[in-house]
């Protein structure tokens, strides 16, 4: 290395602040980029998973397809080509910004938009994902050549990036969206490229003044590699330690909004574990860190077993929610911090990453497009619980072949009591507390992975099994919108007595209820009941509404069909074909088979089928898809109520269902109201007597003019008032919304 030139370079900045913040930097832009330009297609493309699928498809085959070309670039180009070739690089994708959709960006409306999709993606952000994507490895690498005494081992510049990330995920919904429009957000996002990008040319500046001998260093590059290759065992066991947190994590997020807590943002906890677990064993702590979470982690193990699998209904949700974090932080740690172990010499540094990128692309495409296929619930969860007590040390250690003895045995036992014992019902406490002792069982198994991890693979397959046997789940499917599952619950009637009810789940959500009573069976329930605010404006507009025409946004079990009359016009609109199928089959519930068998079902996003509509053609629009933990942001911003409106007629009435646990929703529609100077009424209904299903819930009507609405608000059937007044709250528009801001 040329001593002159090392300590120019160390006298204007340190090496490792240099890289590492060039490294924070790009995984800061990549998980900006991500949610950011997500939000920029959906007034196009609706919130459909399918356009969400195919983002994150996009997003990690580019990401494998940066890390191949960090590969493939450093392994057969000399340092001073690299530079030539990816400063090149770099400048060519100056020209797609500022990051934008095209000018002509108009997905197809009677065609599969996938593929249009994918090339909008390709154009808008491809070739600036392309290269942030290639920063992390290819800088490493350079680092690593770079002469520096930290050099010899550049891994924990990999927790710097990790930070980055982490910063971002953090920083997006609590500072980034709150402050910032989607105009906006483009432009600092293409100013924060323009500046990685020059970073990225002063660390190559760096690198070149640390190889002055261009010849030299290309007759290193072609020289036999001299330090042998991992074998293949050791590249699969990479991809095994970097699978199954990748799956783990996409796992729990979809376990955790499925069944423990329809809470929005949610997502953001796992993520975070997972991002920091990389900075942790990537850190110089690493070596202290990393025994202590293999200690630990059969000790969580047992309690969360105990707890949170076989008897959660003991728990509060969130601490169920803490215990399940609490596992996945324990395994995701002893998986990287494996990873970590056996990171190879820098010379393989790119080769190691790219089997890391693989991995984590291929977890993503199983939990995607596999898993919702293979199992009815999320039970690649527990699977992957086992797989990561498989890759504990040791595995191989003493006798291992020995250990799958005991718990094939076990399995073979509870097979042969379930098939030869016709009571079991009646033994389920009994059964719950040998799989408790069970579950102790697994700490006296820590030091053996095979068989610590088949022992718990067999109380989970006892324990899902007993939950199936003691549920009243009828019907259970699973789609890319979630689970769905129709269940039989048992409430007293108004005598007191035991009456059975149907209900239809999504997750936690309960999205509609059918007693099962000849004379309540077409009776409307739950958020729609008749007292209810719905059934009031029914009720007012009764002699007036013979020949509406009705649209409803979402569907549910088809409570609201039940308001239907012979002369009207009823469509719904569902985003889930599954829902469609369970709500007309009167195997499971009767509502649209007994009240409005000629209602009209479409299916997709609803913003995109009403544009569809004609203009000025419906008398009410009901909007119905606010309940969840998923609110979709692009059915509530400024352009929707304005085509909402283009599709009314004039005296037409807009009614917004704002049921929700978690959000103030109520916040949005009067500002609305107010800017668009329309009229509202909001009823926040709470029932006075207790009958069957009918449920405390929040409605808001609006229409043009305030007289249309004034017989609503004097009427003796409920408590409407004005919406209330909103102070600082910044107007929801397709360019900008804030869920942070309307939390209760």
């Amino acid at each position: 290395m040329n001593q002159t030139s090392q300590t120019t370079t160390k006298s204007l900045i340190s090496p490792v602040i240099l890289f590492a913040g060039t490294l924070f930097v790009s995984a800061m832009l990549m998980f900006v980029l991500q949610p950011m330009f997500g939000k920029i297609l959906l007034p196009l493309l609706g919130g459909t998973p399918a356009v969400w699928n195919t983002c994150m498809v996009f997003y990690q085959t580019l990401l494998f397809g940066g890390y191949w070309y960090a590969h493939w670039l450093t392994r057969r180009s000399g340092n001073q080509r690299q530079i030539q070739i990816h400063t090149a690089l770099m400048i060519f994708s100056l020209f797609a910004l500022p990051v934008a959709l095209p000018s002509d960006a108009n997905p197809p409306t009677e065609s599969d938009p996938t593929f249009w999709l994918i090339w909008t993606l390709f154009l808008a952000i491809g070739l600036p994902f392309f290269v942030v994507s290639a920063t992390a490895p290819l800088l490493q690498k350079w680092f690593s050549q770079l002469g520096h005494h930290s050099s010899d081992d550049p891994y924990y510049l990999y927790a710097a990036s990790n930070a980055g990330s982490l910063l971002a995920l953090l920083s997006y919904p609590f500072l980034i969206e709150p402050n910032i429009g989607l105009v906006d957000q483009r432009l600092f996002w293409s100013v924060g490229y323009g500046l990685l990008c020059v970073l990225i040319i002063v660390c190559a500046t760096a690198l070149w003044r640390s190889q002055p001998d261009a010849d030299d260093d290309l007759a290193e590059a072609e020289r036999d590699d001299p330090i042998q290759a991992p074998p293949m065992r050791q590249q699969l066991h990479w991809l095994a330690l970097a699978f199954v947190p990748s799956t783990l994590l996409l796992g729990l997020t979809q376990y955790i909004s499925t069944d423990i807590a329809a809470v929005p943002l949610l997502w953001i906890l796992p993520l975070t574990l997972y991002l920091l677990s990389f900075i942790l064993v990537f850190s110089k702590w690493a070596d202290r860190i990393h025994p202590a979470m293999i200690t630990a982690q059969p000790a969580v193990l047992l309690v969360f077993i105990a707890y949170s699998f076989i008897n959660p209904a003991v728990l509060p949700y969130w601490l169920d929610l803490i215990l399940h974090c609490l596992a996945f932080f324990l395994a995701v740690m002893v998986c990287h911090g494996e990873l970590a172990k056996h990171r190879p010499h820098p010379h393989h540094l790119t080769r190691y990453y790219l089997v890391m990128s693989f991995a984590g692309m291929l977890g993503g495409l199983f939990n995607t497009f596999v898993a919702p296929f293979v199992f009815n619930a999320v039970y690649e969860y527990p699977i992957m619980i086992v797989a990561a007590l498989l890759l504990r040390p040791g595995f191989f250690n003493g006798r291992w072949y020995l250990q799958p003895i005991f718990p094939l045995l076990l399995l073979l036992l509870g097979f042969g009591i379930y098939l030869g014992s016709e009571n079991l019902w009646d033994y389920l406490d009994i059964i719950g507390g040998a799989l408790i002792l069970l579950a102790g069982l697994t700490y006296s198994l820590r030091h053996q992975p095979l068989g610590l991890g088949l022992l718990t693979g067999v109380i989970l397959v006892f324990t899902l099994g007993l939950h199936s046997l003691a549920s009243s789940i009828l019907y259970q499917e699973r789609t890319f919108f979630g689970v769905l599952s129709v269940r039989d619950t048992v409430i007293a009637d108004e005598n007191q007595r035991p009456e059975k009810v149907r209900e239809l789940y999504h997750g936690t959500t309960k999205h509609g209820a059918e007693r099962l009573t000849a004379a309540n069976i077409t009776t409307p329930l739950t958020y729609y009941s008749r007292p209810g605010p719905i059934g009031q404006l029914f009720a007012e507009f009764d002699r007036d509404n013979q020949n509406w025409n009705i649209g409803a946004v979402g569907l549910g079990a088809g409570a609201l069909a039940c308001y239907a009359k012979e002369q009207q016009h009823w469509k719904f609109y569902e985003i889930d074909p599954l829902i469609v199928e369970v709500a007309q089959d009167p195997t499971w519930f009767h509502y649209l088979e007994r009240c409005a068998q000629h209602a009209e079902m479409i299916v997709g996003d609803a913003r995109l089928s009403l544009i569809k509509e004609a203009d000025h053609s419906f008398d009410l629009l009901i909007m119905d898809a606010f309940s969840s933990d998923a609110v979709p942001t692009h059915l509530l911003t400024r352009e929707a109520m304005q085509l909402y409106f283009s599709k009314l007629k004039d005296d037409g009435l807009l009614a917004f269902h704002i049921t929700n646990r978690h959000l103030a929703l109520k916040k949005v529609l009067a500002d609305h109201v107010e800017s668009l100077q329309l009229s509202g009424l909001l009823q926040e209904f709470k029932p006075e007597n207790a009958v069957p299903l009918v449920v405390a819930t929040d409605w808001v009507v609006i229409a043009k003019q305030p007289q249309r609405l004034e017989r609503l608000r004097q009427s003796r059937l409920g408590h409407w008032q004005k919406l209330p007044l909103t102070f600082g709250l910044q107007p929801w528009t397709d360019d900008f919304t804030h869920i942070i801001g309307i939390w209760k």
